[in-house]
């Protein structure tokens, strides 16, 4: 009797090991997913040739203002059409990060030379319904700076530091009640 147990107790056990290393084998063996519009290798590509380019193009508030100031550069700012309206630079120009596509940015911008200023949610405190900070790792200056490049755009400017809305020297303007709408 004890070896039939024995023997019932092996059979019963080796199925449950061999799906234990099948499962193993599964997960080891992930084959990607293909999809032609995705392509990660690129954007940590873009990521990492940006990286030293991007820390010499973030600029202080006075640098800021004096770009502004010339001749046929963008100002945009890629935040939520509703945060826009409640808050934003004078002269801005708005296209949210998710309407981002070669058509609405070569509308936005004609000549990939354009030189662009940007700046986010992260720039500003002290109207968090305007500007509601991000986790700063996810801050959408991060995003539209790669994005920009991704899309050929050779000549991005960020403004650089935390700024408060009631003491910054750059122009913010709200839009008039009917365009805005509680974010």
């Amino acid at each position: 009797m004890k070896q039939f147990v024995l023997i019932l107790l092996v059979l019963v056990t080796i199925p449950l090991v061999s799906e234990s290393s099948k499962k193993k084998k599964l997960k080891s063996k992930s084959v990607p997913i293909e999809n032609k519009l995705i392509n990660y290798g690129e954007f940590k590509r873009i990521v990492n040739r940006s990286e030293g380019e991007r820390e010499t193009h973030r600029l202080t508030e006075d640098q800021f203002l004096k770009l502004m100031s010339e001749e046929g550069v963008v100002l945009l700012d890629a935040r939520s059409e509703n945060r826009f309206h409640l808050l934003h630079i004078k002269g801005a120009k708005n296209l949210p990060f998710t309407e981002f596509t070669k058509e609405s940015l070569s509308e936005a911008i004609p000549e990939k030379k354009t030189k662009i200023l940007i700046y986010c949610n992260n720039n500003f405190e002290g109207n968090q319904e305007a500007f509601a900070a991000k986790s700063p790792a996810a801050s959408l200056n991060l995003s539209t700076y790669n994005s920009l490049k991704a899309y050929g755009y050779e000549s991005i400017y960020e403004l650089g530091p935390l700024l408060d809305v009631k003491k910054t020297v750059l122009p913010l303007v709200s839009d008039p009640p009917e365009k805005q709408e509680t974010p």
